[in-house]
């Protein structure tokens, strides 16, 4: 007896040792999230038009959400560790080849497509591999805490790379960034990996409802279904308009406060928000339902982003702490896609194929936030401000709230059956 609950001790902390992997390894690559802060210190004599200087985030995006489908390829033939090591190798690469020019071509292919290759691949294998770990009633939590290393990670690199640049220039200041980046992931992807063959989660032992009992689709199965293409949509406009507001920070805070030095402490602020909100809104979302928490998130959200178009220079100071205080929450409401979504992903179509099915959903991040912070982009130019970019995001994100209404699951409501016998459902060779 006392050996079998040593044992189970083992597992379980086995279990959280590979979220706090995942965790790390997401955790250094906030880089991305903190492209506003390299954005604004781009010197002038580089010639970068303001449109390029947009480009290598906004290109990032796209291949993050790509690359995630294809890591989640390579994690049903290789070992969370190893795609998670090539993630690691692709991210820093790309920040480091980024510090040996100043052409936006090469910062865009650089920063770009190699860095958000590299996370695609490390954000394809964190999650999956972590859940396996974990019975259905903590999908939400381990989801957000693991995603949430990603959305918190801005928080150190903001105020560390404003102080390197400020000493050492932009310069140097990615390649240090990108050699620390490398290395961290690649150690960090040495404990990440699947639970052995037959491994069942200690609370899933018992008689319970649980979906597992559900049938598991396979990616095809699942693009064959409306609810795919609604959370698909709603995701994208979710998504984008956060991260519309996060690939403009500094120009928000520079055009409508006038105070552009405050932009690190805002993206610590947002990174604070985002990475909180995603373990907040996941543990919600394994109490409350999924669909109520997004809901929520989203109507939130479109009231907090149109706020935002009533900030302005009039009374500095008090607006400087009002826009801290929305950037915190849209950073919040913004990482509720980032765990709630999965977890979504996981109830409908299953966790044996999850890591493919959620690489499919995972693509509308990356339009979404191409499509509007591009759009953010050119409204600016056109008009001078941010205003009709916030309205227009403000209605999407009511839009996607519809989506949630309407949305159902698209399996029968689970049976109560002895999970114990269902351990072939999270079956998966362990990696050595």
């Amino acid at each position: 007896m006392e050996n079998t609950i040593r044992s189970e001790s083992k597992i379980a902390n086995k279990g959280w040792l590979v979220t706090i992997s995942g965790t790390g390894a997401l955790l250094a690559l906030g880089v991305l999230y903190a492209w506003s802060v390299f954005k604004a210190n781009i010197p002038v004599e580089w010639g970068w038009a303001e449109s390029q200087k947009t480009l290598p985030y906004s290109v990032a995006v796209v291949f993050f959400s790509v690359m995630t489908l294809v890591g989640a390829r390579l994690l049903s033939r290789l070992s969370p560790r190893i795609v998670i090591s090539l993630g690691g190798l692709l991210a820093g690469s790309g920040v480091i080849i980024s510090s040996m020019s100043t052409s936006p071509w090469i910062f865009t292919i650089a920063f770009g497509v190699l860095l958000g290759s590299g996370i695609g691949f490390v954000y394809s294998s964190a999650s999956p591999a972590a859940l396996k770990w974990f019975p259905a009633s903590k999908t939400g939590l381990i989801a957000g805490i693991v995603v949430g290393g990603f959305g918190m990670g801005s928080a150190w690199v903001a105020p560390l790379a404003r102080k390197l640049i400020a000493t050492y220039g932009l310069q140097p200041t990615m390649l240090y960034l990108g050699i620390g980046m490398l290395i961290v992931v690649v150690a960090f992807a040495q404990f990440v990996r699947f639970p052995p063959a037959g491994f069942v989660p200690a609370a899933e032992t018992t008689l319970k409802k649980v979906s597992v009992k559900r049938g598991d689709f396979n990616p095809r199965d699942v693009m064959k279904t409306w609810q795919f293409y609604a959370i698909w949509v709603a995701f994208a406009l979710g998504s984008g308009a956060g991260l519309m507001v996060i690939g403009n920070l500094a120009s928000i805070f520079k055009d409508q406060i006038g105070l552009p030095a405050l932009s690190a402490i805002a993206v610590s602020a947002l990174a604070i928000g985002n990475g909180g909100g995603r373990v907040l809104y996941g543990m919600l979302s394994d109490k409350f339902g999924r669909k109520t928490i997004l809901i929520f998130a989203f109507v939130f959200q479109a009231i907090l982003v149109f706020l935002l178009s009533f900030i302005n220079k009039e009374s500095v100071l008090a607006n400087s702490i009002v826009l801290i205080v929305l950037v915190i929450l849209i950073g919040a409401n913004y990482g509720a896609n980032l765990s709630v979504f999965p977890a979504i992903t996981k109830d409908y179509f299953g966790l044996k194929n999850f890591a493919m099915n959620y690489g499919l959903v995972y693509l509308a991040w990356g339009l979404g936030g191409f499509m509007l912070s591009q759009l953010a982009g050119t409204i600016k130019g056109a008009t001078g401000s941010f205003d009709l970019a916030y309205l227009l995001s403000a209605a999407l994100l009511v839009i996607a709230a519809v989506l949630m209404i309407v949305l159902k699951s698209p399996q029968p409501k689970p049976v109560a059956v002895p999970v114990g016998q269902l351990s072939s459902a999270f079956a998966h060779k362990e990696d050595n």
